[in-house]
C-alpha cells in the first residue's frame, strides 16, 4: 500500500545522500518534495503540513549542514516523524475486563466490518485460546447475518443464533445475556455499515453502546478511502469514543495517506491491519516497522516472526543438520516452497526485506508467475518417495509420467530438476566451506559482493578501522563493541524500529535531539 510513497521518498532521499553538506537551500527543496509526496498519497493536509513543519525545524541546524553525513540524518529525522504520526508503539485489542468482553465493531458501507469480525475472532481463538461468541446487529444488510454465521463455521467460532424481526438494540441485549450465561470470555458486535452523515444510524449505534458497554470500540476503516479518512474518523470518534482503528486492503495498491491521517487527527491508535482476504490475514500494526517499510529499509522483525509461525523449531533443526551434512533432495525443496507460500511468496518477502524494492520492482516489470511455486509443488507431488530423495533415478520415461501427473510439460520437469541441483550443489558448498565458497554459485552484482567480503573475525583493529572509515563510520563509535576474535552477544530481543537500533548502537547522533512534536493535532503534543 506504501509503496508509491516509498519510492517518492526513496528519490528524495538518493539526492541527498549524495550531497557532502547540506544547505538550508536543500533541505527546503528536499520539504517541498516531501510535502508533495504527501499530498499525492492522500495524507490528509493538515497533517502534511504539520509533518514538514516539524521535520524542517529538526533538519535545519548547524549541527546538520557540517555533519559528515547529513542526508542519512534527514532520513533518520523523517522516520522519527513517521513513527510519531503513526503512534510511537503498537497497542493490542485490550482484554483486561470482567468476561465476557465486549468488542463493537463500527465503519462505513462496505470497509470490510464483517469479515475483520470473524478474523479478530479467529486469532483470538487461536493466539490466545479465548472462547469467543460472535452476534451480528445488521438487520438492514440483506444476508448480513447468514454471512457473519458462515464465517464463524469456517473459523471455528460460535455466533448467536439469529432471530426474526429483532431490532440491533434487543439483539445487543441477547447477545450479553448469552455471552454471560454461556461461559465467553469474548463477545464482538458488528453493527449495521453505515455513511457518518446518517444521524439515524448513528444515533442508534450509540444505544447499542450504552446497553452494551463494550470494552473496545474498534472503527475498521478501509485503507483506499483516501482524504475523506480523517472526517471518517473524527465523525464515528466524536459520536462513539473509538478506542482503536482496524484498518482493511492494506495489502492493496492505495496510497496509504489513511493510516498517516486517521492516527494524527484522532490521537486513537491503529491496533490491526488487514492484509489479505485469507482468515489469517490480520497483523498487529507496529508503527515503527511501518515506517521503515515506507522508507525502503525493510521489516526483518516481521519477516522473522513469520517464519517462527510457520517453520516448527523440529523442522529447523531437521533442515540444519541436513544442510551440515550437504543433502538437500526434492522433499526439501518441496518443504521450502510450501513455506514460502505460506508466508506470502516472493513478493510479500521481498517487500519485508532492506533495500529489496528495486528487486521487486524488477520481478514485477519482468511479470514473474508466483503459480509457478504451486505447478513445482504439484511437479514434486507427482513423484515417488524414491524420486524425491534420488532426483537421478528420473529418466525420460519418469519425466513424461510426472508431467501428465502434475499436468504440466515436460521442459517445467527439466527446469525444476535443474534448479533443484544448482541448489543442492550451493549447499554442498555452504557445509564444506562457508559463505566465502558463495561466490562462484552468483553471476554479476552478487557474485562481486560475496567474493569480495573478507573474514571479519580473522581482521586487526587497525583493518577493522580502516573498513569503517571507508564505509563513513567513525570507528570511535565501535568502541566498547565486542572484539572480533570473540562471536559477540546476541542481544535477548531483537529491537522493534530502526529508532531503538541506533540508539543501541552508539552515542547519539549530532542534531538530532528534541521530542517529536505535532501543533495542533491530538494525541501529539501541544502547540507552543
Amino acid at each position: 500500500m506504501f509503496e508509491s510513497l516509498s519510492d517518492r521518498l526513496g528519490k528524495i532521499f538518493d539526492g541527498l545522500r549524495g550531497r557532502g553538506a547540506l544547505s538550508a537551500a536543500d533541505v527546503d527543496a528536499a520539504m517541498r518534495e516531501i510535502r508533495r509526496a504527501l499530498i499525492e498519497a492522500d495524507v490528509s493536509l493538515e497533517v502534511v503540513r504539520a509533518f514538514v513543519e516539524q521535520v524542517k525545524e529538526r533538519a535545519v541546524g548547524t549541527e546538520v549542514t557540517r555533519s559528515v553525513t547529513p542526508g542519512q540524518q534527514v532520513v533518520k529525522i523523517v522516520h522519527d516523524e513517521l513513527v510519531a504520526v503513526l503512534g510511537e508503539a503498537a497497542v493490542s485489542i485490550d482484554l483486561n475486563a470482567p468476561a465476557p468482553v465486549t468488542l463493537l465493531m463500527v465503519g462505513l458501507q462496505g470497509s470490510g466490518k464483517t469479515t475483520t469480525t470473524a478474523k479478530i475472532a479467529k486469532r483470538l481463538k487461536d493466539r490466545q485460546k479465548k472462547k469467543v461468541l460472535l452476534a451480528s446487529l445488521d438487520t438492514r444488510r440483506p444476508a448480513a447475518m447468514e454471512q457473519l454465521r458462515v464465517l464463524g463455521e469456517q473459523v471455528g467460532v460460535d455466533t448467536l443464533p439469529i432471530v426474526a424481526a429483532e431490532t440491533p438494540v434487543e439483539i445487543a441485549r441477547r447477545a450479553e445475556r448469552e455471552g454471560r450465561l454461556g461461559g465467553y470470555d469474548v463477545l464482538i458486535l458488528d453493527t449495521a455499515g453505515r455513511t457518518h452523515i446518517d444521524e439515524e444510524l448513528m444515533a442508534e449505534t450509540v444505544a447499542i453502546k450504552q446497553i452494551a458497554r463494550p470494552h473496545e470500540v474498534l472503527l475498521v476503516v478501509d485503507a483506499l478511502t483516501g482524504q475523506d479518512a480523517i472526517n471518517v474518523a473524527r465523525s464515528f470518534d466524536g459520536r462513539l469514543d473509538i478506542t482503536g482503528i482496524v484498518m482493511t486492503r492494506v495489502d492493496g495498491d492505495g496510497r496509504g495517506g489513511a493510516a498517516l491521517s486517521m492516527r494524527a487527527a484522532t490521537g486513537k491508535p491503529i491496533k490491526l491491519i488487514g492484509v489479505g482476504e485469507k482468515m489469517d490475514a490480520l497483523e498487529d500494526f507496529h508503527p515503527g516497522r511501518i515506517a521503515d517499510r515506507i522508507l525502503g529499509m525493510g521489516d526483518i522483525v516481521s519477516l522473522v516472526e513469520k517464519a517462527a509461525e510457520h517453520v516448527t523449531a523440529e523442522d529447523a533443526a531437521k533442515m540444519a543438520k541436513k544442510l551440515k551434512k550437504g543433502a538437500f533432495d526434492l522433499e526439501d525443496l518441496r518443504a521450502q516452497l510450501i513455506q514460502m507460500k505460506k508466508m506470502g511468496g516472493m513478493g510479500g518477502l521481498m517487500g519485508l526485506l532492506p533495500g529489496a524494492g528495486q528487486l521487486k520492482k524488477a520481478m514485477a516489470g519482468a511479470n514473474v508467475d508466483e503459480k509457478v511455486f504451486d505447478r513445482q509443488i504439484a511437479i514434486i507431488n507427482s513423484m515417488t518417495k524414491a524420486e524425491r530423495a534420488n532426483p537421478d533415478l528420473l529418466n525420460a520415461s519418469r519425466r513424461k509420467r510426472i508431467a501428465a501427473g502434475a499436468g504440466v510439460d515436460v521442459s517445467e520437469i527439466n527446469k525444476l530438476t535443474k534448479q533443484h541441483r544448482q541448489m543442492a550443489d550451493m549447499m554442498k558448498k555452504v557445509s564444506k566451506g562457508g559463505m566465502g565458497s558463495l561466490a562462484g554459485m552468483f553471476g554479476g552484482k552478487m557474485g562481486g559482493m560475496l567474493g569480495g567480503m573478507p573474514d571479519l573475525s580473522r581482521m586487526d583493529p587497525k583493518q577493522l578501522e580502516a573498513m569503517a572509515r571507508q564505509a563513513g563510520i567513525n570507528p570511535d563509535q565501535l568502541k566498547g563493541l565486542p572484539s572480533a576474535d570473540l562471536p559477540p552477544a546476541l542481544p535477548n530481543k531483537l529491537p522493534a524500529d530502526v529508532g531503538s537500533l541506533l540508539k543501541s548502537s552508539g552515542p547519539a547522533l549530532p542534531g538530532l535531539g528534541g521530542s517529536p512534536r505535532f501543533p495542533g493535532l491530538p494525541g501529539l503534543g501541544k502547540k507552543k
